[in-house]
């Protein structure tokens, strides 16, 4: 059994190496357009597939899942809702990224605001990325493998701990040759290569399950069943005392959402590769619509391994590995094995590619030399990945032991998603709020919801109203103080944001039709599992 998942296992993973090394051979890996910004090439099916893998890794499939185990369909939210914020990056946003030119979100504040506004924004991202989003991609990737792969009987290796640092590690490096040798054509062929995978992957787990749930009278008859047996798990509207309570859609969790899929350089370094503004709607819309079908691959599985095992001491984030490893047959089990390798790869090789373009066009030629040429531009990203790489493999395996990693995600995230989102917004709203109030509102939004979670007596706070309320209340605060400071003390002159004529800036016919279809389709969604 272990032999032949270990077989199908190496052959995936090995076709899409082979794959992608292929496609991308003859890639631009050189220059900084080339190597950070694919040669602004990416059409629609790459940039839906790149984004919708990047997103998807196994803090999705492994935490989510495991969220789902716990709390039942309300945590479909994570999902759903990102549907909203990709309508407002398709037809908000992204037209005026691509006007501006940019090929990091800092430079933007750099265009709007200043040089300094960039330099606290480059920091900011450079140390979430180190310490919170690498690590967390790393460790729920080890803990997903350890589960699907049976890896102390594969390894004889009975020490979990020695297991953990070993699995991070492997994947760290591979994970890092792919992102610091090919660039973000690479990154973005590979994903698109797993994505198919892992899509094929997600509903085989969701019909297997079914299938287990009924004791093989059909699939049918297994979600009639588990309908029966679990009413509450199949409630789209959360409770008070769950992760995602229904209040929290309209305040913090929405929020959080438009900084992930609009703002955050890891998720939008894609969009900015766009060969052209309607390729690039184009493919953050065809997103939309496979987020919609998350909950039956992201969520459902946790329902249906809570209905298996739930009697059985199974802890939430453990459930996904485990129906993975008791429901797939041996051959499959190394398939998916090999695409969720893929997804972790993908979610950390991406995040490297985003933490090394900013480094390099923010810090290296923005502030240490520059007048750097393009070659070592691209060398000093690649000798920064491979620090920032080491760096996060050894966090990793520290953060063993949190109660839910998925909550415990996008609770540090909002330290610093919230104050770079209201930045951006404002910025791009208004003409007149100077550099200044953009730095109080980073620097201060960073401190007051570090505070907020950390430091006592403020830590009660999230507590009386609900951390996703507080984050939005934080919000609303920050933006309140940026347009005030714009009032006693505006700009000298008014911006203008001008075309920087990188890119084609006509749009997509069918965007606004297609983006009120999508918005549509998650109402009535919501609307058919209210319980």
């Amino acid at each position: 059994m272990h032999a032949l998942t270990l077989i199908s296992f190496l052959f995936f993973t090995g076709l899409v190496a082979l794959i992608t090394w292929w496609l991308t051979r003859r890639d631009d890996h050189e220059s900084t357009n080339g190597y950070f910004l694919a040669g602004r090439s990416l059409t629609f099916p790459l940039i839906a597939g790149s984004l919708l893998m990047t997103n998807l890794s196994t803090e999705q499939m492994v935490g989510l899942n495991g969220a789902a185990f716990s709390d039942g369909l309300s945590v479909m939210a994570w999902e759903v809702i990102a549907v909203i914020a990709l309508v407002a990056l398709a037809l908000f946003f992204l037209p005026r990224f691509l006007r501006s030119g940019i090929a990091t979100l800092p430079q933007l504040l750099a265009i709007r605001f200043d040089n300094g506004t960039q330099l606290i924004a480059n920091i900011i991202f450079l140390i979430a990325y180190a310490v919170i989003l690498l690590p967390i991609i790393l460790y729920s990737g080890a803990m997903g493998l350890q589960g699907m792969l049976d890896l102390p009987g594969l390894t004889g290796i009975q020490s979990s701990t020695t297991l953990l640092w070993l699995t991070v590690w492997v994947v760290g490096i591979i994970g890092a040759l792919y992102a610091l040798f090919g660039g973000l054509r690479t990154v973005a062929v590979s994903d698109t290569l797993n994505g198919v995978g892992l899509l094929i992957g997600g509903f085989l787990i969701v019909y297997v399950g079914l299938q287990a749930v009924s004791g093989g009278e059909g699939v049918l008859a297994g979600w009639e069943l588990l309908k029966a047996s679990d009413p509450q798990k199949l409630n789209s509207i959360g409770g008070p005392g769950q992760q995602v309570p229904f209040s929290t859609v309209f305040t913090g969790v929405l929020l959080l959402h438009l900084f992930y899929w609009t703002t955050n350089q890891q998720i939008i370094q894609r969009t900015f590769a766009a060969k052209n503004l309607a390729e690039g709607q184009k493919g953050v819309l065809l997103t939309g619509a496979f987020k919609l079908l998350g909950p039956l691959y992201l969520v459902l599985p946790g329902i249906i391994a809570y209905h298996l095992y739930a009697d059985q001491g199974v802890r939430a984030d453990e459930a996904y590995g485990h129906l993975v490893f008791n429901v797939l047959p041996p051959y499959l089990t190394g398939f998916f094995a090999a695409v969720m390798v893929g997804a972790i790869l993908s979610s950390f090789n991406s995040a490297l590619n985003s933490t090394t373009t900013i480094f390099s066009l923010g810090i290296y030629k923005g502030v240490l030399k520059k007048d750097a040429s393009e070659e070592q531009v691209v060398k000093s990203g690649k000798v920064f990945g491979w620090i920032m790489a080491l760096t996060t493999m050894t966090i990793a395996p520290l953060l063993a032991g949190q109660e839910s990693l998925f909550g415990y995600l996008q609770k540090m995230n909002a330290i610093y998603f919230i104050p770079l989102l209201a930045v951006v917004l404002v910025g791009l709203l208004t003409k007149r709020v100077p550099p200044m109030a953009a730095k109080v509102a980073l620097v201060g939004g960073c401190l007051l919801i570090a505070a907020g979670y950390f430091v006592p007596p403020f830590d009660k706070l999230p507590g009386i109203m609900h951390e996703f309320h507080f984050v939005a209340a934080v919000f609303v605060l920050l933006v309140a103080v940026m347009l005030l400071i714009g009032k006693l003390r505006p700009r000298a002159t008014p911006w203008v944001h001008e075309d920087s004529g990188e890119v084609d800036l006509t749009p997509w016919k069918g965007a606004v039709p297609s983006a009120v279809v999508l918005v549509v389709l998650v109402i009535l969604l919501y609307g058919a599992f209210a319980g």
